[in-house]
């Protein structure tokens, strides 16, 4: 699974419903929901 920071949780945690997305510029980025919190998770380049 794909690991992310989650800024409300301010701790790393697993993406939950992780999906491998392409930025505006190109760029390769992964996006899903914090597991704890439900909030978004975002990371660049995975």
């Amino acid at each position: 699974m794909a690991e992310g920071y989650c800024v409300k949780d301010k701790k790393k945690v697993e993406i939950k419903n992780a999906e491998k997305i392409t930025m505006k510029n190109g760029k390769p980025a992964t996006q899903g929901i914090c597991p704890e919190c439900g909030g978004k998770v975002f990371r660049i380049g995975a």
